[in-house]
């Protein structure tokens, strides 16, 4: 039997036998959604974005001393305006919490204090779970980053898109060609916007009810993705991703300011 190379920063790929013996510094948790991604893009789109570009980036901190492990993708998200959408799979906000709770505490109680969660769905938000956390578990430092804005894309991009546009698109073009199915398959990804002004400059917020933004799920044309803006993309923000890791992996929780 052929056997393939384990990652060593990849949880799912190692055993107990090299785990018991590595002192790990930093936790990634991918964290995606599963849900429609235009008629073109495969319902795993985020979750596929999350764990690859969480994967790229643990390997790069890893070849620089740093012991990162990434742990399994969580692969459902908040999609509460979606639930109109066939098989569309929301978690709920508090299942959410209840969720990364659980992994921290684990984390906790073996004294690895360094969670770095690699979102991928634009209906997450961590940011009030991490201050709640922080006082149950205060020992543990955990923060949040979406994946795709840790630079800017309009250098790669035409028109990036909010979901389901050239940015996505190209970024699972250069992942998973074989899942993506022909563009001229795929819808316009146009969207309306709300009607009243607070919303719609986004100065006052709420969610919004997906089907009656966009008829084909996507928000952003996808007609001009290729595989190589993806690629392009992809390995900058994996590039950025690592090098945070990297630092995180050698700082002190108990000293993080300047």
């Amino acid at each position: 039997m052929k056997k393939q190379n384990i990652r060593p920063y990849v949880l799912a790929e190692n055993n107990w036998k090299s785990v018991k013996e590595t002192n790990y510094e930093v936790a990634v948790l991918p964290w995606g959604a599963t849900e429609a991604h235009n008629y073109h893009l495969p319902y795993a789109t985020d979750n596929i974005i999350a764990e690859n570009v969480a994967m790229e980036a643990a390997k790069q901190a890893w070849g620089n001393g740093a012991k990162v492990v990434v742990l399994p993708t969580i692969p459902f998200g908040v999609n509460t305006g979606q639930m109109d959408v066939k098989l569309c799979m929301n978690m709920s906000p508090s299942t959410e919490y209840a969720v990364l709770r659980d992994v921290v505490q684990v984390l906790d109680a073996q004294n690895i204090d360094k969670l770095v969660i690699v979102n991928g769905h634009g209906g997450n938000n961590f940011k009030q779970f991490i201050r709640e956390l922080s006082l149950e578990f205060p020992k543990v430092f955990v923060c949040a980053l979406n994946w795709w804005n840790n630079t800017d894309p309009k250098p790669y991009f035409d028109e990036p898109g909010d979901h389901a546009g050239e940015l996505e698109t190209s970024v699972v073009m250069h992942l998973t060609p074989e899942w993506v199915l022909d563009l001229k398959e795929a819808g316009s990804g146009a969207a309306k916007t709300f009607k009243i002004k607070g919303l719609k400059e986004g100065w006052v917020t709420s969610q919004r009810r997906w089907t009656q933004v966009t008829e084909d799920t996507g928000v952003g044309n996808p007609e001009l993705s290729t595989a190589e803006k993806g690629k392009k993309f992809f390995e900058v923000s994996a590039k950025n991703i690592g090098e945070f890791l990297e630092s995180l992996s050698k700082s002190d929780v108990n000293d993080m300011y300047e």
